[in-house]
């Protein structure tokens, strides 16, 4: 893959400041924060797309700006029993989630029935439901924020992660949301993050 040079960056950066792309980046990224303890941030996926790359950067970023309440657990489909205990955390965390806790959805696709009625659990004994979703409205629904990612839009759904994650690390110390994304942008391709 190819590097964006310099000019893209600058370019991308224009156009998603011209959208609201960063600003809604940090209000999701923000709310991640409000999450009580480490290991109460619960990622899940649907069966097909586990969030394992949002979980390595949202790790990164509990590490890099002190925050450990951003440390995610996985919430896997499937997991093997034989998984280390860190991989082995299955959709019955769901049910044992609680107010401080922040159940944290990724569905590019229609989220199935199965997830939905899990989310509505977990909203209903009080843990605070955000979504990135591609479109979902029933998703959409039960959270109590949510950014939905458009398929022709200029930020893809890895994208969107990327932004929501560096976003939840982003304190006053260190660089700004849009230096960070610029640091970013210049580490990775272009596909990643634009059309």
């Amino acid at each position: 893959m190819e590097a964006m040079d310099s000019g893209s960056v600058a370019l991308l950066r224009e156009l998603l400041a011209q959208t609201g792309w960063l600003e809604r980046a940090r209000e999701l990224g923000h709310a991640l924060r409000a999450t009580r303890s480490p290991g109460g941030l619960l990622l899940v996926g649907t069966p097909d797309d586990e969030p394992w790359h949002l979980t390595a950067h949202l790790s990164d970023e509990a590490r890099f700006s002190g925050l450990p309440q951003l440390t995610p657990t996985l919430v896997r489909w499937s997991p093997p029993p034989d998984a280390p205990a860190h991989l082995r955390v299955g959709l019955d965390r769901l049910e044992r989630a609680a107010r401080g806790e922040t159940l944290f959805v990724l569905s590019e696709q229609q989220a199935p029935v199965p997830l939905l009625e899990r989310v509505d659990d977990a909203r209903r004994t009080g843990a605070t439901i955000l979504a990135i979703e591609g479109g979902d409205t029933e998703l959409t629904g039960l959270a109590h924020d949510a950014i939905a990612v458009p398929r022709d839009g200029l930020v893809t759904f890895d994208g969107a992660q990327h932004l929501v994650s560096a976003a939840a690390g982003e304190v006053e110390q260190r660089l700004g949301l849009r230096a960070r994304l610029a640091r970013l942008l210049e580490k990775v391709s272009g596909p990643q993050l634009a059309d």
